[in-house]
């Protein structure tokens, strides 16, 4: 049987305007790279970008990604046309409101090319459920500054308690139509690894597979935060050695550690050691 890689967890942004950095992001140890031709690229620069990107070629190592202009902008036809030409795994749409673009956007790319749509406005996550469903959507976006936008929601930067729903809302989605784990938002934190760390945890206990990042300096500290500390490990292994020793009638429900234990409890234990076995060279984050 052959072995599940595990799900990427940083999701590197470069701009599209600067070529030189593609190779530097593909050797950030960034899980994915996302060439952006949107946000990142000024108005006056998007026909220029689109094509320095169409020169090539793309390093290799590392699936790249393009993060197009959204729907009805005046960039989009050429945008989604160009990716479609690309040796890159797929495209990420922002904005995205209407299984019909999707749809769309799916016709065109190549056979083995994805859609990530971003979700980051009111619509989006209203229909949220549908866009996880719409052909070739890999896995959803969280994109939580430009939600902010829309709806007017002001969040407080140290909880952001505020998208608690929204996020909920795209995770949980993502389960139903069953595709990869949902990518949660940007932190703007360069330099701040507190705060980066702190979002990534927040990130990881929603139960979203990865984080967007904006710099290489991010990488380390998403994937850290991905990993099980050695406190969970400690618990986990502890639990299934008290498993083991116990006779088999006796494994429906017991007590370990002064907590009922039972098949939920015994399934967590599992995940956090699978975790620990599928990143055996990562360093682990310490026990809180």
């Amino acid at each position: 049987m052959a072995a599940v890689s595990p799900p990427p967890r940083s999701w590197l942004f470069v701009p599209a305007t600067q070529p030189e950095r593609f190779a530097k992001a593909a050797k950030s140890g960034a899980d994915r790279v996302i060439i952006d031709l949107e946000d990142a690229v000024a108005v006056e620069a998007k026909h220029d970008a689109r094509r320095q990107l169409a020169r090539g070629p793309l390093p290799e190592g590392v699936p790249f990604y393009v993060r197009i202009n959204a729907f009805g902008t005046e960039w989009f036809e050429e945008d989604l046309a160009l990716v479609a030409s690309l040796p890159v795994a797929g495209v990420l749409l922002p904005k995205a409101e209407d299984v019909l673009h999707i749809n769309g956007v799916a016709a065109v790319l190549a056979e083995e090319q994805c859609v990530v749509p971003i979700i980051e406005t009111a619509r989006g996550l209203w229909q949220v459920l549908e866009l996880a469903m719409a052909p070739k959507v890999e896995r959803l976006a969280f994109g939580a500054l430009d939600f902010q936008v829309d709806t007017g929601i002001q969040c407080d930067e140290q909880s952001e308690l505020e998208l608690a729903y929204a996020r909920s809302r795209i995770v949980v989605a993502a389960r139903v139509a069953g595709i990869a784990g949902a990518i949660d938002s940007v932190s703007t934190a360069i330099a701040d690894e507190s705060m980066l760390t702190r979002d990534a945890q927040r990130s990881r206990r929603f139960g979203f597979a990865g984080k967007l990042c904006i710099h290489p300096k991010q990488v380390a500290a998403i994937h850290c935060a991905y990993l099980p500390s050695q406190q969970e490990i400690d618990w986990a292994s502890g639990l299934m050695e008290v498993l083991a020793a116990r006779p088999v009638a006796a494994r429906g429900a017991f007590s370990y550690c002064g907590a009922m234990v039972d098949r939920p409890v015994l399934d967590r234990a599992r995940e956090i050691l699978a975790a620990v076995s599928a990143r055996p060279n990562d360093s682990l984050p310490a026990a809180v």
